[in-house]
């Protein structure tokens, strides 16, 4: 699905010139969603939500609007879907005009909208929306400076994803659980007639590499008083960078210098002389070029068996705008949309869900392989000008191409160095 590509492929966008609004109201206290004022406060009052293409998931805009109009019969809700392209300017100028009460937000673009007053701070609501029960890393991108500016919505990540024909030829009969299980496996599957690749990996697949570095304990950035500074010269990334570089060796026409789009990842795999690439949902080759039945998946395995490697997570958010004319209005849609049954339409319809309460929920093969691997995963820097280091030239591409052809300690330097320009620009 569409959700699965946008968010998680890290798209963001600037965010600037917000002005912050106060608001006052009553808070939201009781399990329907509606907040302590009667619910006839609300007669005639339309709340505007936003949400972008492709994100909510079979029946739950139907779910939610039959809950929202139980709890709040005079008022109307008012749910736009909007286009991902140009969407960042969209937002801005809604969130200026307080046009918009409730909006979807890429994960990695939400301190971008909180730093710059566009997004209304719901700290003290935060227990009151269920967010107890919030997987701490699913919730670490809606937090900005100690503050709760959104609610996490929907997630997913990378896995391994094979051609089960050809591991069968390899004679594999299992996934394996552990890396050096997994090159074995490779090796076998590299063997096979006819294969191109045993692992299809492009040389700048820098969200796998995340991934790995989280697995390490590492940072693409880090806090150094009130500065940022680089990641990649340290001991973790170094080791990071190892497992990446043995998993790329595998790729024998993938080239080093681009990354999975360029081409497209599954049109490769649709070929059927690949053995395996680490993708998203959304890189499925379409079922005439490769049936759905000869496509598996599985977690990329960690170190050892007990517990996957680490991987990115992209997801979305739903925050309130500061200038919202409905703020407690908007923290009823808030919780309504976040309860059990709403949210395990998430789970159900092949995304993670933002509490492991609701795990057993998820369906489909890719999302339960997703689902292990979530625990161990992150997000990039909760910093609102990331998206200065993805802007390419992302350096962060061009140091994993330089360590894979030349020295490891210069390109991780020459990284780190730009990475933290980047980031300590002025908004």
């Amino acid at each position: 699905m569409k959700r699965q590509l946008i968010a998680a492929v890290g798209v963001a966008a600037m965010v600037v010139g917000l002005a912050a609004c106060g608001s006052d109201g009553k808070k939201d206290n009781d399990a329907s969603g509606s907040t302590s004022a009667a619910a006839k406060d609300y007669n005639g009052k339309t709340l505007t939500v936003w949400l972008m293409d492709g994100s909510a998931p079979k029946g739950w805009e139907d779910s939610v609007k039959a809950d929202f109009a139980t709890a709040y019969p005079g008022a109307k809700l008012d749910i736009q879907t909007q286009k991902w392209n140009g969407i960042g300017q969209k937002v801005t100028a809604a969130l200026s005009e307080g046009s918009v009460d409730v909006l979807e937000i890429g994960n990695t673009q939400t301190s971008g909208y909180a730093a710059t007053g566009g997004l209304l701070d719901i700290t003290k609501d935060k227990n009151d929306l269920g967010g107890a029960d919030w997987a701490a890393n699913l919730n670490e991108s809606s937090i900005f400076e100690g503050k709760q500016y959104a609610a996490p919505w929907y997630f997913t990540n990378r896995v391994v994803t094979y051609n089960k024909d050809v591991w069968t030829k390899a004679g594999i009969t299992t996934p394996p659980k552990t890396l050096d299980e997994f090159y074995a496996d490779l090796d076998k599957v590299k063997a096979v007639a006819g294969v191109k690749d045993a692992l299809y990996m492009p040389g700048q697949e820098w969200y796998a590499y995340f991934g790995l570095l989280t697995s390490e304990g590492g940072k693409l950035a880090k806090k150094d008083g009130d500065k940022w500074a680089g990641g990649l010269s340290s001991p973790e990334a170094q080791k990071a960078f190892e497992t990446y570089k043995k998993l790329q060796s595998y790729s024998a026409t993938a080239p080093k210098d681009k990354d999975e789009a360029t081409p497209q990842q599954k049109d490769v795999f649709a070929k059927g002389d690949i053995g395996t690439i680490i993708g998203l949902g959304w890189e499925l080759p379409k079922p005439e070029e490769l049936a759905p039945e000869k496509i598996g998946f599985f977690p990329l395995p960690g170190k050892t068996a007990d517990k996957p490697s680490g991987v990115f997570l992209g997801g979305s958010n739903l925050a309130i705008a500061q200038q919202s004319k409905n703020p407690e209005l908007a923290k009823g849609f808030l919780k309504i949309a976040m309860n059990e049954k709403n949210e395990g339409l998430v789970a159900s319809s092949g995304s993670i869900p933002n509490k492991t309460a609701l795990n057993s929920k998820v369906t489909g093969d890719f999302a339960k392989a997703a689902l292990p691997a979530s625990a161990n995963g992150a997000v990039t820097p909760n910093v609102p000008t990331w998206t200065n280091v993805e802007n390419e030239p992302n350096p962060i591409k061009d140091f994993l191409t330089s360590a894979l052809t030349g020295d490891y300690a210069a390109a991780a330097k020459k990284a780190d160095d730009e990475i933290a320009k980047r980031l300590n620009q002025k908004q």
